[in-house]
């Protein structure tokens, strides 16, 4: 894929879709420099500095300390109150995704100086970066992957709440490899939460609207409920999907590798052993961030990719590329032996 640009150029305001309590929010294109993280060496490494220089300010504050701030910064900002606010064990689809719009776009209600001190944190940072990530490592197996012409593309999203990284997979490949989407394309979205799907496809009318980024592909969206730890309907739309010869490839961002089991991904991979590729995020293992994890209400694995590739390797899979970051790294998967055909 050719480099996302890094500096605004006279672009309109970008397209808005409402949630379900109709709430105008603005859609994610990494490609427009409102919403891109620069990936450059320089820009990495002052990201990362940022993120040891406050992880090294709180670690001589108590673990108490920190709960209360946290807790009085909650009542201040409506991101932070989704984050450590509530008493879930993980943070919903289109919470996360106003998190991702970055201090400069956020809209009200979720505008005040808290929220938007609380969404340029590095830590958040790196959770818009874990999109575009994803997205681009998404787009470019697609790109990669053989297949008939003119057959089906079938994109599943796994936990994926408005599958954010799937369309902006489809804007990438618009942007560089147009041919590759001249074909039917659907987006399947298996979440145990309607709210995020909801969201998901008013963004993808608003992307498909003229002048904007998938004006005139032929793209549909549909939402499933879905138990990631009983994968039988997963089984059923991939054996589907490929009786009807799709190009098959799945993602999930922030979901099944960092909140599932050992079994759940398991279970999920062989399911998907259909397809061309597999893309999402898994929990960094590092001790800082399992010191984040045991300090937050969010029930993450923090396997790494050194315990996550044997479960890859158990369902089928090989690992074909990763991409670091502070709280997860993203992994782009193959059905095993399919991966030095690939990287080619």
């Amino acid at each position: 894929m050719a480099p996302i640009p890094s500096a605004i150029s006279g672009r309109r305001a970008p397209p808005t879709a409402l949630t379900r309590e109709g709430i105008s929010l603005p859609v994610i294109d990494v490609t427009d420099p409102r919403f891109h993280i620069a990936e450059d060496p320089p820009a990495m490494a002052r990201l990362y500095k940022a993120v040891a220089e406050g992880d090294r300010g709180r670690r001589w504050i108590p673990a108490f300390v920190v709960k209360a701030m946290l807790r009085a910064l909650a009542r201040r900002s409506l991101l932070a109150q989704a984050m450590f606010g509530s008493d879930g064990s993980y943070l919903d689809g289109l919470s996360t995704y106003v998190l991702k719009l970055g201090p400069a776009n956020l809209p009200p209600p979720f505008d005040g100086p808290a929220d938007r001190r609380f969404a340029a944190l590095p830590h958040v940072t790196f959770l818009r970066l874990r999109t575009q990530q994803v997205a681009r490592m998404l787009a470019d197996g697609i790109a990669r992957a053989p297949a008939a012409a003119g057959a089906p593309l079938h994109l599943v999203n796994i936990g994926g709440g408005p599958a954010i990284d799937s369309l902006n997979a489809l804007i990438l490949l618009k942007r560089d490899r147009a041919s590759v989407l001249e074909r039917p394309i659907a987006i399947h979205v298996l979440d145990g939460d309607d709210a995020g799907p909801f969201f998901g496809a008013n963004a993808l009318a608003a992307l498909q609207a003229p002048g904007c980024p998938l004006e005139g592909l032929d793209v549909t969206f549909g939402h499933r409920f879905y138990d990631w730890n009983d994968f039988a309907a997963l089984e059923e739309l991939v054996r589907e999907l490929v009786a009807g010869g799709a190009l098959l490839a799945a993602s999930s961002e922030g979901a099944l590798f960092e909140y599932g089991d050992d079994s759940a991904i398991i279970g999920n991979l062989r399911a998907l052993r259909s397809a061309e590729l597999v893309v999402g995020s898994v929990t960094r293992g590092d001790k800082t961030r399992r010191d984040m994890i045991a300090n937050s209400r969010f029930k993450l694995f923090p396997r790494g990719l050194e315990g996550f590739e044997p479960l890859a390797r158990q369902a089928g899979f090989e690992v074909a590329a990763s991409e670091p970051g502070v709280l997860s790294d993203q992994v782009a998967l193959r059905p095993a032996g399919q991966t030095e055909r690939a990287l080619s």
